[in-house]
This record gives C-alpha cells, sequence and structure tokens, in this order.
C-alpha cells in the first residue's frame, strides 16, 4: 500500500464536507438552513379566539364562514399532513397548531385553526416567528387551504 500524499487528506474532507452542504435534505431536514425563532406566546385560544394579528407585515388572520366548522376542520388534517414542510403539532378538539418550514432558508411560521360551531366559523390564522414581512405568504398560505375545504 503507498502512503497517500499529504494534499490526499485535506481534500478528502473538503469533499466529504462539500457533499454534506449540498446534498439533498433528507426527510427530518426540510430545509438548507433552520432559522426558526422563539415560540410565540400569543399562539393558542385566548378568550373563545384565536390571537389577532400585531403585525400584518407578517402576519394574516381570517374567518371563514362554514356550515360544519367541525368538519371542515378535519378536512384539512390530511391536507396539511401531507403539505411539504408542515408539521402538526398539537390537535386539541376544535384547535389545532402546526408549523410551516419554508424549504430554502428553514423560517418556520405558525398556523392555527380553530373551528367554532356555534358561530359557523373557522378561525385561520398564520405567522412568521422571525422577520419584519414575510412577502404574503401567510395570506397566500390561508388562500391555499381555504381553496382545499369542500365547497370552495
Amino acid at each position: 500500500m503507498t502512503p497517500a500524499s499529504p494534499l490526499s487528506l485535506p481534500r478528502l474532507v473538503a469533499g466529504l464536507l462539500l457533499l454534506l452542504l449540498l446534498g439533498l435534505p433528507g426527510p427530518a431536514q426540510a430545509s438548507l438552513l433552520h432559522l426558526e425563532g422563539p415560540v410565540p406566546a400569543e399562539l393558542g385560544v385566548h378568550g373563545g379566539a384565536l390571537s389577532p394579528c400585531a403585525a400584518p407585515a407578517h402576519c394574516a388572520r381570517v374567518d371563514w364562514p362554514l356550515t360544519d366548522p367541525a368538519a371542515s376542520l378535519a378536512a384539512l388534517v390530511p391536507v396539511l399532513e401531507t403539505t411539504e414542510g408542515v408539521r402538526i403539532v398539537e390537535r386539541e378538539g376544535p384547535y389545532l397548531h402546526a408549523t410551516a418550514t419554508s424549504r430554502l432558508f428553514g423560517f418556520v411560521d405558525d398556523l392555527e385553526l380553530l373551528a367554532l360551531p356555534a358561530t359557523g366559523v373557522v378561525q385561520a390564522r398564520s405567522s412568521s416567528r422571525l422577520g419584519d414581512s414575510d412577502l404574503g405568504v401567510n395570506a397566500r398560505r390561508l388562500v391555499a387551504l381555504r381553496q382545499q375545504l369542500p365547497g370552495s
């Protein structure tokens, strides 16, 4: 066996690092970077409703009038479960909290849905954890989810 040249080991290490950096993300790694940010304190149901958006530049909140809000929420669960980058964090009764992680930078957004059968509404809220602007991503997410509901 011949001894390795002095440049072989550094080249091998550099090559392995390059493969790690440029490799395709696996199922548990949805993005190249992961810029998560802290979990917002305003998540959850407060006074029977989802929190309003403090800053509309990186948050969207809408009420969807629906005949059967509970069934509509249940219909969105498989949609969310099969959407790339989305992970359901909590589902308790009429409330659902999921995170949506952007593919390139790994920005994490919080998505909340609350079914209110008494008023015939599903409240939907999507908010970015980091940044001053979401460039309309959260509003588009809510529009796309609404279109997934039967009868939309």
